[in-house]
């Protein structure tokens, strides 16, 4: 009888009822067939529709005379067993996308705003791309994109017919950083000014993302940048759905406080199956004419964090006003090549170089299991 069962598909979480443990208790007595069902919330609006499936799969049987349904609903536990297993299962099938296959994807994320993330991520991509890499930035923080200005790349995106495909493509704007390129797309390249808001509802927000993902010619990438918004919410969810190689990389401040928030991202990598490839700790300190540090943000949080989660803490910018300045010049700091914060961005980008496996050290092998879904860089040779 449960092998007929796993016949029976959730239509929202797009497995099976046994094997995601709604199929509970069966009896068969005189021609009855009583099936316990056990829902994710009681007032599941597909419950009509695994009803009608279970009896469609069970009445054909001529010994099966009725079909009775006594419906539950899951524990707290029950229903996170579940969603784990929908997301992985949601990571498995996941489609192809227009993002190379070779290349490395690093979505720099946080568990609030504020914490330079944005800044991390254009001086990082510059830095790679200084060191002769090709590096794709995307800018997935649809409501509050800013890489435009910083990297200084205004001109509105292009599509173009692109062989092998049936539709037009996005041709990112491209910005060459000595022998290295960088090639960019925003949300803020398709609106009017930098000042327009972009009132979108969640699921817009996921298509977008998607769009980027799919639409976009990237070409030949060594590295993927991604700019994520903020939290854990729906941009981060499909990016896990729709790319399930990212590795993330978390940014944080030096405050306890900013930790703790920032361990929610950590917490959304666990649960969505992504590989966490280290923390970043921005704003660390401050060092005056004089020599002086000062802790203007407190001091510990990003190694707290990264010890917390089991992790490489892979650096600390210090606070310096030329990277704000470079930012609003559209020049990130990086590239002038002098101060501790442009050092620290270059040591950081060659660490991430040096720690990436190359194409031919993949082949043949898985890039994440079941055991590492939150880890350490992947290293060479592993």
């Amino acid at each position: 009888m449960r092998t007929l069962l796993r016949a029976v598909i959730d239509p929202e979480l797009g497995d099976n009822i046994v094997d995601l443990g709604m199929a509970g208790d069966i009896r068969i007595a005189d021609g009855t067939v009583t099936i316990g069902v056990k829902l994710t919330i009681r007032g599941c609006p597909l419950r009509a529709q695994i009803q009608k499936d279970i009896r469609a799969r069970l009445e054909v049987h001529p010994w099966v005379r009725k079909v009775k349904i006594n419906w539950g609903e899951m524990t707290a536990e029950e229903r996170s067993a579940v969603m784990t297993r929908a997301r992985w299962n949601a990571r498995e099938s996941a489609t192809d996308t227009a993002v190379p296959v070779g290349a490395r994807v690093l979505a720099v994320a946080s568990g609030k705003g504020g914490v330079g993330k944005s800044s991390v991520t254009v001086n990082l991509a510059a830095a790679l791309a200084a060191q002769g890499m090709t590096v794709g930035v995307l800018d997935a923080d649809i409501w509050g994109f800013s890489i435009p200005r910083m990297l200084n790349m205004p001109d509105r995106l292009q599509a173009e017919r692109v062989e092998g495909r049936d539709k037009p493509m996005i041709i990112p704007n491209e910005r060459s950083i000595e022998s290295g390129l960088l090639r960019v797309v925003s949300t803020g390249m398709l609106v009017d000014d930098e000042g327009t808001a972009l009132m979108w509802r969640g699921l817009m927000l996921t298509k977008a993302v998607e769009q980027f993902l799919n639409d976009v010619h990237w070409g030949d990438l060594d590295f993927l940048l991604i700019d994520m918004p903020p939290g854990t919410g729906d941009v981060q969810m499909g990016l896990a759905r729709m790319l399930p190689r990212t590795d993330l990389l978390i940014v944080t401040t030096p405050a306890v406080s900013a930790q703790k928030v920032a361990i929610r991202a950590a917490d959304m990598a666990r649960r969505s199956f992504l590989r966490i490839a280290g923390v970043i700790e921005n704003m660390s300190t401050f060092t005056c004419a004089h020599g002086e540090d000062y802790a203007l943000f407190g001091e510990g949080g990003g190694r707290a964090l990264a010890e917390e989660i089991g992790v490489e803490l892979l650096g600390q910018i210090p606070i310096e006003p030329a990277v704000a300045a470079g930012g609003d010049a559209g020049e990130p700091v990086v590239l002038s090549g002098t101060g501790a914060a442009a050092a620290e961005f270059t040591r950081i980008a060659a660490l991430i170089i040096a720690e990436t496996p190359d194409a031919t050290e993949m082949s043949g092998c898985s890039a994440r299991t079941d055991s590492d879904a939150v880890g350490v860089t992947v290293r060479r040779g592993s």
